[in-house]
């Protein structure tokens, strides 16, 4: 049975808490955005899973949104459609009722990968794509010699790719979408040039790995860190990402045939 927060958050992380001041970090970026945009192709009618406060759901075509989280549902600018109370597991949609449906960020989250996946295939008569990251891949990041912990707890808690790939009956393609520099969407790989961000207590906040390690690691990352960019380590191990325009991380946006 899908797990339900106080504010309806769904799956593991609760929303009602780690969404405060969510949208003043993740913010949509223009280059992920084109990326969705051209994967979705000619679709007009898209739905999106698990739609937060709207980041990437596309302004030109009609788009239904359907997300478990009131603080997040709360956060969603007046320019966007209301979204609908629901989970991934159980979409209150009638067969192929879209011509395409996306969701970001979102498939770790939930209860039953395998259900979720066969939901969104059911309801789209086109493209599903899922952007998401390769568990495989996150120790590509300098993350992982501050708070290994924090990068141990999200390759748990990320899908596989071949399990999504199956999970849309086996006819998806798995693409490699590098991070640029200044990316404004505040997942952690966002500040791969700029890790003093990931002093800021509300940087650590809008990615909820940081919410299931033990409570002492954020202190002890913060002084860590703090210490090596205050002392030059940092930047002469890592300083040339500063100025590297892009970093081939995790990120991944795979797009499900029927």
């Amino acid at each position: 049975m899908t797990q339900r927060h106080v504010d309806g958050s769904a799956g593991d992380a609760n929303y009602g808490v780690i969404g405060v001041n969510y949208t003043n970090y993740r913010q949509p970026e223009p280059y992920f955005a084109q990326r969705i945009g051209d994967a979705l192709g000619a679709a007009r009618s898209v739905l999106n899973v698990g739609a937060g406060a709207g980041s990437y759901e596309p302004v030109d075509r009609e788009v239904t949104a359907i997300e478990p989280s009131a603080s997040m549902r709360a956060q969603r600018p007046a320019h966007l459609v209301a979204a609908v109370d629901g989970v991934a597991e159980r979409l209150p949609f009638a067969d192929q009722s879209f011509d395409a449906s996306m969701t970001t960020f979102s498939v770790h989250q939930w209860q039953d990968l395998a259900a979720g996946l066969a939901e969104m295939r059911r309801v789209t008569r086109g493209p599903v794509l899922i952007l998401t990251c390769d568990p495989a891949a996150l120790d590509r990041f300098w993350l992982n010699d501050y708070a290994p912990e924090a990068i141990a707890t999200e390759a748990r808690r990320y899908p596989t790719m071949a399990s999504i790939v199956e999970g849309l009956g086996g006819q998806a393609e798995v693409q490699d979408i590098p991070v640029p520099l200044g990316c404004i969407d505040g997942f952690s790989e966002a500040y791969y040039g700029r890790p003093e961000r990931l002093l800021e207590p509300g940087a650590r906040l809008a990615n909820s790995a940081w919410s299931f390690v033990d409570p002492a690691v954020g202190p002890r990352f913060v002084e860590h860190l703090g210490r090596d960019l205050a002392d030059g380590t940092w930047d002469r191990k890592y300083g040339h990402l500063r100025s590297q325009p892009f970093f081939d991380g995790s990120l991944r946006l795979i797009v499900g045939r029927p």
